[in-house]
Protein backbone atom coordinates (compact mmCIF):
# COMPACT_ATOMS: atom_id res chain seq x y z
CA UNK A 1 0.00 0.00 0.00
CA UNK A 2 1.47 3.54 -1.21
CA UNK A 3 2.04 6.13 1.82
CA UNK A 4 0.11 9.01 0.09
CA UNK A 5 1.56 11.47 2.81
CA UNK A 6 4.82 10.26 2.18
CA UNK A 7 4.89 10.91 -1.76
CA UNK A 8 3.17 14.26 -1.18
CA UNK A 9 5.95 15.23 1.32
CA UNK A 10 8.52 14.27 -1.63
CA UNK A 11 6.75 16.54 -4.01
CA UNK A 12 6.91 19.23 -1.41
CA UNK A 13 10.88 18.59 -0.84
CA UNK A 14 11.14 18.49 -4.99
CA UNK A 15 9.48 21.76 -5.60
CA UNK A 16 11.76 23.08 -2.44
CA UNK A 17 14.99 21.93 -4.62
CA UNK A 18 13.62 23.46 -8.34
CA UNK A 19 13.24 26.43 -5.72
CA UNK A 20 16.85 26.32 -3.95
CA UNK A 21 18.70 25.58 -7.62
CA UNK A 22 17.53 28.84 -8.92
CA UNK A 23 19.00 30.67 -6.03
CA UNK A 24 21.67 33.11 -7.38
CA UNK A 25 23.32 31.72 -3.66
CA UNK A 26 23.58 28.46 -4.33
CA UNK A 27 24.20 28.98 -8.28
CA UNK A 28 27.23 30.26 -6.87
CA UNK A 29 28.24 27.84 -4.22
CA UNK A 30 29.60 25.04 -6.61
CA UNK A 31 29.76 22.36 -4.01
CA UNK A 32 25.86 23.00 -2.39
CA UNK A 33 24.71 23.04 -6.30
CA UNK A 34 25.94 19.64 -6.52
CA UNK A 35 24.77 18.30 -3.28
CA UNK A 36 21.24 19.50 -3.98
CA UNK A 37 21.34 18.48 -7.85
CA UNK A 38 21.79 14.81 -6.76
CA UNK A 39 18.90 15.04 -4.06
CA UNK A 40 16.79 16.41 -6.83
CA UNK A 41 17.25 13.79 -9.64
CA UNK A 42 17.42 11.09 -6.74
CA UNK A 43 13.33 11.99 -5.95
CA UNK A 44 12.21 13.68 -9.53
CA UNK A 45 11.10 10.12 -10.74
CA UNK A 46 9.19 9.82 -7.80
CA UNK A 47 8.01 13.32 -7.60
CA UNK A 48 6.62 12.80 -11.45
CA UNK A 49 4.85 9.64 -11.18
CA UNK A 50 3.16 10.87 -7.78
CA UNK A 51 1.88 13.76 -9.23
CA UNK A 52 0.79 11.76 -12.65
CA UNK A 53 -0.91 9.59 -10.27
CA UNK A 54 -2.87 12.09 -8.34
CA UNK A 55 -4.28 13.50 -11.72
CA UNK A 56 -5.36 10.10 -12.81
CA UNK A 57 -6.97 9.78 -9.51
CA UNK A 58 -9.10 12.82 -10.31
CA UNK A 59 -9.98 11.91 -13.73
CA UNK A 60 -11.13 8.40 -12.51
CA UNK A 61 -13.48 10.12 -10.66
CA UNK A 62 -14.48 12.79 -12.78
CA UNK A 63 -14.96 10.32 -15.05
CA UNK A 64 -17.18 8.08 -12.53
CA UNK A 65 -19.76 11.26 -11.92
CA UNK A 66 -19.71 11.92 -15.65
CA UNK A 67 -20.93 8.20 -15.99
CA UNK A 68 -23.25 8.02 -13.45
CA UNK A 69 -24.78 11.41 -14.79
CA UNK A 70 -25.08 10.24 -18.29
CA UNK A 71 -27.97 8.53 -19.78
CA UNK A 72 -26.67 8.11 -23.32
CA UNK A 73 -26.18 4.25 -24.02
CA UNK A 74 -22.78 5.15 -26.34
CA UNK A 75 -21.63 8.22 -23.58
CA UNK A 76 -21.54 5.53 -21.24
CA UNK A 77 -19.39 3.01 -23.11
CA UNK A 78 -16.88 5.31 -23.78
CA UNK A 79 -16.67 6.92 -20.30
CA UNK A 80 -16.48 2.85 -18.73
CA UNK A 81 -13.34 2.67 -21.90
CA UNK A 82 -11.92 5.57 -20.62
CA UNK A 83 -12.25 4.41 -16.96
CA UNK A 84 -10.90 1.31 -17.70
CA UNK A 85 -7.32 2.83 -19.22
CA UNK A 86 -6.68 5.05 -16.50
CA UNK A 87 -7.31 2.33 -14.15
CA UNK A 88 -4.82 0.52 -15.64
CA UNK A 89 -2.41 3.51 -16.18
CA UNK A 90 -3.32 4.05 -11.94
CA UNK A 91 -1.96 0.42 -11.86
CA UNK A 92 1.61 0.50 -13.64
CA UNK A 93 1.91 3.47 -11.92
CA UNK A 94 1.42 2.40 -8.31
CA UNK A 95 3.81 -0.67 -9.43
CA UNK A 96 6.24 1.90 -10.47
CA UNK A 97 6.05 3.73 -7.30
CA UNK A 98 6.20 0.67 -5.12
CA UNK A 99 9.55 -0.14 -6.86
CA UNK A 100 11.32 3.93 -6.86
CA UNK A 101 10.16 3.51 -2.77
CA UNK A 102 11.96 0.23 -1.90
CA UNK A 103 14.80 0.99 0.58
CA UNK A 104 17.40 2.55 -1.07
CA UNK A 105 20.95 1.11 -1.19
CA UNK A 106 22.72 3.68 1.66
CA UNK A 107 25.67 3.94 -0.72
CA UNK A 108 23.75 4.32 -4.09
CA UNK A 109 24.60 7.99 -4.99
CA UNK A 110 28.01 7.67 -4.14
CA UNK A 111 31.44 8.12 -6.35
CA UNK A 112 33.39 5.32 -7.04
CA UNK A 113 36.85 3.71 -7.18
CA UNK A 114 36.86 0.72 -9.43
CA UNK A 115 40.02 -1.38 -9.16
CA UNK A 116 41.17 -3.91 -11.92
CA UNK A 117 43.48 -6.88 -11.41
CA UNK A 118 43.91 -10.17 -13.46
CA UNK A 119 44.22 -13.45 -11.65
CA UNK A 120 44.45 -16.51 -13.87
CA UNK A 121 45.09 -16.60 -17.21
CA UNK A 122 48.92 -14.82 -17.38
CA UNK A 123 49.26 -11.98 -20.16
CA UNK A 124 45.78 -12.80 -21.68
CA UNK A 125 44.29 -12.14 -18.53
CA UNK A 126 46.50 -8.72 -18.26
CA UNK A 127 45.35 -7.96 -21.76
CA UNK A 128 41.28 -8.14 -20.62
CA UNK A 129 41.73 -6.32 -17.84
CA UNK A 130 42.70 -3.59 -19.65
CA UNK A 131 39.63 -4.39 -22.12
CA UNK A 132 37.84 -4.23 -18.99
CA UNK A 133 39.14 -0.97 -17.84
CA UNK A 134 37.72 0.43 -21.84
CA UNK A 135 34.59 -1.03 -21.55
CA UNK A 136 34.01 0.98 -18.01
CA UNK A 137 35.39 4.13 -19.70
CA UNK A 138 33.14 4.13 -22.76
CA UNK A 139 30.16 2.91 -19.91
CA UNK A 140 30.97 5.93 -17.56
CA UNK A 141 31.06 8.15 -20.90
CA UNK A 142 27.80 6.84 -22.20
CA UNK A 143 25.99 7.61 -18.41
CA UNK A 144 27.60 11.11 -18.66
CA UNK A 145 29.84 10.16 -15.73
CA UNK A 146 33.64 11.90 -15.45
CA UNK A 147 36.69 9.54 -14.45
CA UNK A 148 40.48 10.20 -13.48
CA UNK A 149 42.85 7.50 -13.31
CA UNK A 150 44.77 7.19 -9.93
CA UNK A 151 47.14 4.44 -10.16
CA UNK A 152 48.04 2.17 -13.12
CA UNK A 153 50.87 -0.30 -14.24
CA UNK A 154 50.73 -1.72 -17.78
CA UNK A 155 52.62 -4.62 -19.48
CA UNK A 156 55.20 -4.09 -22.23
CA UNK A 157 52.37 -6.44 -24.30
CA UNK A 158 49.64 -3.88 -23.76
CA UNK A 159 47.90 -5.25 -21.02
CA UNK A 160 47.60 -4.30 -17.36
CA UNK A 161 49.27 -5.59 -13.64
CA UNK A 162 46.41 -3.46 -12.47
CA UNK A 163 44.59 -0.52 -12.57
CA UNK A 164 42.33 1.66 -10.11
CA UNK A 165 40.30 4.85 -11.23
CA UNK A 166 37.62 6.73 -9.70
CA UNK A 167 34.14 7.40 -11.57
CA UNK A 168 31.99 10.84 -10.91
CA UNK A 169 28.51 11.20 -11.48
CA UNK A 170 24.68 10.58 -10.66
CA UNK A 171 24.22 7.56 -9.15
CA UNK A 172 27.31 5.97 -9.87
CA UNK A 173 27.64 3.00 -7.22
CA UNK A 174 24.24 1.89 -7.67
CA UNK A 175 24.94 0.94 -11.80
CA UNK A 176 28.41 -0.37 -10.79
CA UNK A 177 28.18 -2.00 -7.89
CA UNK A 178 27.10 -5.76 -9.80
CA UNK A 179 30.69 -5.72 -11.51
CA UNK A 180 32.52 -6.55 -8.27
CA UNK A 181 33.90 -10.03 -8.60
CA UNK A 182 35.34 -12.45 -11.08
CA UNK A 183 35.14 -11.88 -14.67
CA UNK A 184 35.73 -14.55 -16.79
CA UNK A 185 37.10 -14.68 -20.50
CA UNK A 186 36.96 -17.31 -22.68
CA UNK A 187 38.45 -16.89 -26.12
CA UNK A 188 41.62 -17.84 -28.86
CA UNK A 189 44.17 -15.99 -27.27
CA UNK A 190 46.54 -13.73 -29.82
CA UNK A 191 49.64 -15.47 -28.82
CA UNK A 192 47.79 -18.99 -29.48
CA UNK A 193 49.28 -20.97 -32.49
CA UNK A 194 46.81 -23.64 -32.39
CA UNK A 195 43.74 -22.19 -31.92
CA UNK A 196 42.98 -23.45 -28.98
CA UNK A 197 39.93 -21.53 -26.60
CA UNK A 198 41.76 -20.56 -23.35
CA UNK A 199 40.01 -19.68 -20.35
CA UNK A 200 41.41 -16.34 -17.95
CA UNK A 201 39.88 -14.38 -15.00
CA UNK A 202 40.29 -10.60 -13.90
CA UNK A 203 38.91 -9.66 -10.28
CA UNK A 204 37.03 -5.85 -10.22
CA UNK A 205 36.51 -4.43 -6.76
CA UNK A 206 33.85 -1.38 -6.84
CA UNK A 207 34.70 0.75 -3.83
CA UNK A 208 31.94 3.57 -2.61
CA UNK A 209 34.03 6.71 -2.09
CA UNK A 210 33.90 8.53 1.25
CA UNK A 211 31.75 11.20 1.32
CA UNK A 212 33.89 13.51 3.17
CA UNK A 213 37.36 13.31 5.17
CA UNK A 214 35.48 12.90 8.43
CA UNK A 215 33.16 9.90 7.30
CA UNK A 216 36.56 7.79 7.27
CA UNK A 217 38.96 8.75 10.24
CA UNK A 218 42.36 7.97 9.40
CA UNK A 219 44.92 8.83 12.14
CA UNK A 220 48.35 10.08 10.98
CA UNK A 221 50.16 7.71 13.66
CA UNK A 222 48.95 4.77 11.88
CA UNK A 223 49.97 5.47 8.77
CA UNK A 224 53.47 4.64 7.13
CA UNK A 225 54.55 6.44 3.46
CA UNK A 226 57.64 5.75 1.39
CA UNK A 227 58.67 7.57 -1.51
CA UNK A 228 60.27 6.12 -4.31
CA UNK A 229 60.80 7.55 -7.87
CA UNK A 230 58.16 6.34 -10.19
CA UNK A 231 58.86 3.84 -13.05
CA UNK A 232 57.18 3.98 -16.45
CA UNK A 233 56.82 6.80 -19.14
CA UNK A 234 57.34 9.78 -18.58
CA UNK A 235 60.78 10.96 -19.70
CA UNK A 236 64.08 11.95 -17.29
CA UNK A 237 61.33 12.92 -14.58
CA UNK A 238 61.58 9.52 -13.33
CA UNK A 239 64.77 9.44 -12.50
CA UNK A 240 65.13 12.77 -10.88
CA UNK A 241 62.51 13.26 -8.38
CA UNK A 242 60.97 10.57 -6.11
CA UNK A 243 57.39 11.50 -6.19
CA UNK A 244 55.65 8.01 -6.38
CA UNK A 245 54.27 7.05 -3.12
CA UNK A 246 53.81 3.74 -1.06
CA UNK A 247 51.18 4.45 1.58
CA UNK A 248 50.34 1.69 4.20
CA UNK A 249 48.09 1.12 6.74
CA UNK A 250 49.06 -0.21 9.88
CA UNK A 251 45.85 -1.00 11.91
CA UNK A 252 44.76 -3.25 8.54
CA UNK A 253 48.00 -3.99 6.71
CA UNK A 254 46.23 -1.97 3.87
CA UNK A 255 48.94 -0.28 0.99
CA UNK A 256 47.87 1.98 -1.74
CA UNK A 257 50.47 2.82 -4.39
CA UNK A 258 50.25 5.74 -6.43
CA UNK A 259 53.02 7.04 -9.32
CA UNK A 260 50.82 8.99 -11.92
CA UNK A 261 50.96 12.16 -10.81
CA UNK A 262 54.58 14.21 -11.44
CA UNK A 263 53.81 15.84 -7.92
CA UNK A 264 54.56 13.51 -4.25
CA UNK A 265 51.45 15.89 -2.95
CA UNK A 266 49.10 14.75 -5.79
CA UNK A 267 50.03 10.88 -5.54
CA UNK A 268 49.80 11.84 -2.03
CA UNK A 269 46.22 12.78 -2.17
CA UNK A 270 45.08 9.72 -4.96
CA UNK A 271 46.50 7.14 -2.25
CA UNK A 272 44.32 8.65 0.56
CA UNK A 273 41.57 8.71 -1.69
CA UNK A 274 41.87 5.17 -2.58
CA UNK A 275 42.64 3.87 1.00
CA UNK A 276 39.64 6.00 2.53
CA UNK A 277 37.41 3.53 0.13
CA UNK A 278 38.69 0.51 1.45
CA UNK A 279 38.23 0.88 4.67
CA UNK A 280 35.28 2.71 4.17
CA UNK A 281 34.36 -1.25 2.19
CA UNK A 282 35.56 -2.99 5.27
CA UNK A 283 33.37 -1.20 7.42
CA UNK A 284 30.10 -1.73 5.04
CA UNK A 285 31.01 -5.63 4.72
CA UNK A 286 31.17 -5.79 8.66
CA UNK A 287 27.66 -4.30 8.78
CA UNK A 288 26.51 -6.31 5.87
CA UNK A 289 27.84 -9.34 7.64
CA UNK A 290 25.80 -8.53 10.65
CA UNK A 291 22.64 -8.63 8.52
CA UNK A 292 20.35 -11.63 9.28
CA UNK A 293 20.87 -14.06 6.11
CA UNK A 294 17.16 -13.86 4.81
CA UNK A 295 17.72 -10.18 4.97
CA UNK A 296 20.51 -10.09 2.28
CA UNK A 297 20.61 -10.09 -1.37
CA UNK A 298 23.47 -12.25 -3.39
CA UNK A 299 23.19 -9.86 -6.39
CA UNK A 300 25.69 -6.96 -5.74
CA UNK A 301 27.62 -8.09 -2.55
CA UNK A 302 30.77 -7.63 -3.74
CA UNK A 303 32.29 -10.77 -3.51
CA UNK A 304 35.42 -10.43 -5.39
CA UNK A 305 36.05 -14.32 -4.93
CA UNK A 306 32.70 -14.78 -6.96
CA UNK A 307 32.46 -15.88 -10.28
CA UNK A 308 29.71 -13.30 -11.96
CA UNK A 309 30.09 -13.06 -15.50
CA UNK A 310 31.68 -14.91 -18.70
CA UNK A 311 32.55 -13.22 -21.65
CA UNK A 312 32.75 -15.64 -24.63
CA UNK A 313 34.00 -14.24 -27.26
CA UNK A 314 33.46 -17.19 -30.08
CA UNK A 315 29.69 -17.08 -29.56
CA UNK A 316 29.28 -13.82 -28.69
CA UNK A 317 27.72 -13.75 -25.57
CA UNK A 318 28.12 -12.40 -22.35
CA UNK A 319 26.76 -14.30 -19.40
CA UNK A 320 25.88 -12.56 -16.34
CA UNK A 321 25.60 -16.35 -13.81
CA UNK A 322 23.86 -14.57 -10.88
CA UNK A 323 20.82 -14.03 -12.59
CA UNK A 324 21.14 -16.41 -15.63
CA UNK A 325 20.95 -13.31 -17.69
CA UNK A 326 22.89 -13.35 -21.00
CA UNK A 327 23.19 -11.53 -24.10
CA UNK A 328 24.04 -12.01 -27.62
CA UNK A 329 26.28 -9.02 -28.46
CA UNK A 330 29.88 -8.97 -26.74
CA UNK A 331 31.34 -6.57 -29.13
CA UNK A 332 28.70 -3.82 -27.84
CA UNK A 333 29.25 -5.29 -24.71
CA UNK A 334 32.76 -4.23 -24.62
CA UNK A 335 32.13 -0.96 -26.21
CA UNK A 336 30.63 -0.18 -22.95
CA UNK A 337 26.72 -0.98 -23.78
CA UNK A 338 26.27 -2.81 -19.91
CA UNK A 339 22.88 -1.07 -19.93
CA UNK A 340 20.91 -4.45 -20.17
CA UNK A 341 22.96 -6.03 -17.97
CA UNK A 342 22.73 -4.05 -15.46
CA UNK A 343 18.83 -3.10 -15.59
CA UNK A 344 18.32 -6.98 -15.56
CA UNK A 345 20.80 -7.04 -11.91
CA UNK A 346 18.84 -4.00 -10.90
CA UNK A 347 15.14 -5.52 -11.74
CA UNK A 348 16.02 -8.37 -9.75
CA UNK A 349 17.56 -6.86 -6.49
CA UNK A 350 14.20 -5.07 -6.35
CA UNK A 351 12.26 -8.13 -7.05
CA UNK A 352 14.06 -9.40 -4.15
CA UNK A 353 14.02 -6.84 -1.68
CA UNK A 354 10.10 -6.85 -2.82
CA UNK A 355 9.66 -10.50 -1.80
CA UNK A 356 11.69 -9.50 1.40
CA UNK A 357 9.51 -6.95 2.67
CA UNK A 358 6.51 -9.05 1.90
CA UNK A 359 8.00 -11.71 4.33
CA UNK A 360 8.65 -9.16 7.14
Amino acid sequence: MLDLSKLKEMERRFDELEHSLCNPEVLNNPAEYQKLSKERKSIEDVAVRSRELGKVNEQITESHKALTDETDAEMRDLYRAEIDDLEKRRTELEDELTKLLLPRDPYAGRDVIVEIRPAAGGEESTLFAQELFRMYLYYAERKGWSTEILARQDTDLGGMKEVSFSIVGQDVYQHMKYESGVHRVQRVPVTESSGRIHTSTVTVAVLPEADSIDEVHIDPKDLRIDTYRSTGAGGQHINKTESAIRMTHLPTGIVVTCQDERSQRQNREKAMRVLQARLLEIERNKIENEMSSNRRSQVGQGDRSEKIRTYNFPQSRVTDHRIGFTVHNINAVMEGDLDDIVQALCENEQKELMEQLGQG
